[in-house]
């Protein structure tokens, strides 16, 4: 209950804090889901830079055990998979435009490969810029415009529960 009321809140914030750009997709056009099993643990958030080439975090850590299962976020097909400066890294295009990427990871599937959402894509693997394992999560929309890729994930419903030791009412 309280990391959904949690995460509910994160993502309404993400979103409210940094909105997509005039023309970008507000939603993905699939039904996304996590690359990680939850609970999601953001341990640094989206930072989009305020030019294209100047400095952000184009992208979302979340903690996770090295050796963790990297799932694909949505349906597609595998853009690349390989080695970027000593690091593993995947990269999937996904429905509407939109390229995701994860990194440090050993990938489990081939370039022009199709994946299907919450398919197992990918291992965690050690070396990434976290002061401890975590996964980096990054979103294009295009060819270079970045995106939070929290975006992609549905809203949680948040549920009220009664305290602990009571029942709920019920109109039998």
């Amino acid at each position: 209950m309280t990391t959904t009321l949690l995460l509910t809140v994160v993502l309404t914030l993400s979103r409210a804090l940094f909105p997509a750009p005039a023309g970008a997709p507000a939603e993905a056009p699939f039904r996304a889901v996590r690359p990680l099993p939850p609970p999601l643990s953001v341990t640094r958030w989206w930072d989009p830079p305020p030019t294209p080439y100047a400095a952000g975090h184009r992208g979302v850590d979340l903690a996770a055990p090295v050796g963790a299962r990297v799932r694909a976020v949505g349906p597609g097909r595998v853009h690349y998979a390989g080695q970027v400066a000593g690091r593993g890294v995947l990269s999937l295009t996904l429905p509407g435009g939109l390229r995701t990427t994860y990194e440090p990871v050993r990938p489990l599937v081939a370039e022009g490969e199709a994946v299907t959402a919450g398919q197992v894509v990918a291992v965690l693997t050690e070396g990434s810029h976290c002061p401890g394992p975590c996964l980096h999560w990054g979103l294009l929309a295009g060819e270079d415009a970045y995106r939070n890729p929290l975006a992609l994930l549905p809203a949680a419903t948040p549920r009220l529960l009664p305290p602990a030791g009571t029942a709920p009412d019920r109109a039998d």
